[in-house]
């Protein structure tokens, strides 16, 4: 069986609605089969990434944090530093990553999303 392909253009759109509308489908819940104990059959592609609608201010003053599990070991990163040494791909595969539950099935899901920039 092959996966439907979903195609998602984040033109204009801002990154917490655009990543609330691709969790909804990687989880599958906009099909007649959803199983919340089974990853969907579904592609999620996003596309045109560098086209979001993010204010400068969110830009300057949103952090993400990486935590290496030792003392002193917190990161702490701007989304500008992250676009830059990343890309936009990269704050969408984090929005939607914490948006997906947080059990053994969510990196199965993140694997379906692919975003272009």
């Amino acid at each position: 069986m092959s996966k439907k392909q979903y195609k998602i253009d984040a033109t204009g759109k801002k990154l917490g609605r655009l990543a609330s509308e691709v969790a909804f489908v990687l989880l599958g819940k906009n099909s007649p089969d959803f199983a919340k104990n089974k990853v969907a059959e579904v592609e999620v592609v996003v596309e045109n990434a560098q086209a979001l609608d993010i204010s400068d201010k969110k830009r300057d003053q949103k952090q993400y944090d990486r935590y290496s599990g030792y003392p002193g070991g917190r990161k702490v990163f701007t989304m500008k530093e992250v676009i830059e040494k990343k890309g936009y791909a990269e704050i969408i595969k984090m929005a939607v990553l914490r948006m997906l539950p947080k059990n053994k099935l969510q990196k199965r899901r993140i694997k379906n999303l692919i975003v272009n920039e």
